[in-house]
């Protein structure tokens, strides 16, 4: 399961260079196309929306061909990017974040999957953690190198760079086979941690895609004067945190169970998201640190889901999951970019609300359930 977990980590990798770059480039992308704001809401949302429309089909398609779509995926993506390299308007522009979007999309639910259905033991945080670490690295590595090219080159040029195939593609996608862990285990179903679970892991996506897709580029470059380099610094702040806070989140998780952890990832978020909408660019600065903590609990939610899912329910439970997940990652820019600069600052106040309640009611759950236990 190492090599399983390892070989997944790797593509992951690949696919996600492309979005840490993206963000940086959005303020170029809207003055050399002369977008207005709700344009640049469709641009940067159309890749959530891709996935959120996708994920449903995808998890009944990986039912029977997971192998399959762990290849199929990083192609689509591939022939996404480059439709957004292409120089074209801003019609071209949306359909290859489309396609980047169900290009993501493909791979990330079969990685998804594959790990829920073959890692289900003990070690499932930990695992799931290291699955977002390879991402966040990728992500950082496409902030990194986008902030290290010359400012005079334009942003397509820019982000060609950073739309590359895998350099292999993964030996097991051919035909290795792997038996579910615990075929027979029956998890105890419960209605009530389900939709806590949904909900926790879209307001998550909807304070994630919208600092990252529109109030950390477009506040930085308008209202601080930074140019491409120093709104790049701000996401590397960012992932920086997330990827040293990643695997100690997990292991915390497989130790004391996810469901105490969680509620205290969304109360940090919440904190931070408030940071980054409202304050000065040294507040904004610490405040995309603290994001950067709590985006190390992002998969959490997904570790408490597995708790309640049959193995044979995974891939359709899965894609269900990522269309709470994916509609925020579309809703995020595309409300912001309805809302306008004027409004801005509305829908991370919304948000910060939303996920301290929300965290409060998962730490309601989970005393009732130890105090429940301790009695039983």
């Amino acid at each position: 399961m190492t090599s399983l977990t390892a070989l997944l980590c790797l593509t992951t990798f690949s696919n996600i260079v492309s979005s840490g770059a993206f963000p940086a480039v959005l303020p170029d992308i809207a003055r050399s196309a002369a977008l207005a704001d709700w344009q640049l809401g469709i641009v940067a949302g159309a890749f959530g929306f891709a996935r959120m429309v996708a994920d449903i089909p995808l998890g009944l398609f990986l039912t029977r061909n997971l192998r399959r779509a762990l290849w199929i995926g990083p192609l689509v993506l591939l022939t996404g990017g480059l439709c957004v390299t292409a120089g074209g308007g801003f019609a071209i522009i949306v359909f290859g974040r489309l396609l980047m979007g169900v290009g993501q999309a493909l791979s990330m639910v079969a990685g998804l999957t594959a790990i829920l259905r073959f890692q289900a033991g003990k070690n499932l945080a930990s695992a799931l953690a290291a699955y977002e670490l390879s991402a966040m690295i990728g992500m950082l590595g496409g902030a990194a190198l986008i902030g290290t090219l010359p400012s005079h080159l334009t942003w397509n040029t820019a982000l060609l760079a950073h739309h590359r195939a895998p350099a292999r593609w993964l030996s097991w996608c051919q035909g290795t086979s792997t038996a579910p862990a615990n075929p027979r285990a029956r998890p105890a179903r419960d209605p009530s941690l389900v939709v806590l679970v949904f909900a926790a892991g879209g307001l998550v996506a909807l304070t994630y895609s919208t600092m990252e897709q529109f109030v950390v580029p477009l506040r930085g470059s308008r209202e601080f004067g930074l140019e491409r380099a120093g709104v790049a610094r701000l996401f590397m702040v960012q992932q920086i945190f997330d990827i040293a806070a990643l695997i100690p989140t997990g292991i915390l998780a497989d130790r004391q169970g996810a469901g105490r952890v969680l509620p205290g990832i969304l109360l940090l978020m919440a904190a931070a998201n408030a940071m980054i909408g409202f304050g000065g660019l040294p507040v904004v600065a610490a405040g995309c640190a603290l994001f950067g903590l709590s985006m190390s609990g992002w998969m959490l939610p997904l570790t408490l889901l597995r708790r309640d899912t049959e193995p044979e329910r995974i891939a359709w439970r899965t894609g269900l999951y990522r269309v709470c997940v994916d509609g925020g990652i579309f809703l995020g820019p595309f409300l912001s970019g309805v809302l306008g600069m004027r409004l801005a600052g509305l829908l991370p106040a919304l948000s910060t609300a939303a996920l301290a309640v929300t965290a409060l009611l998962l730490l309601a759950r989970a005393r009732s359930s130890g105090t429940m236990a301790m009695h039983g």
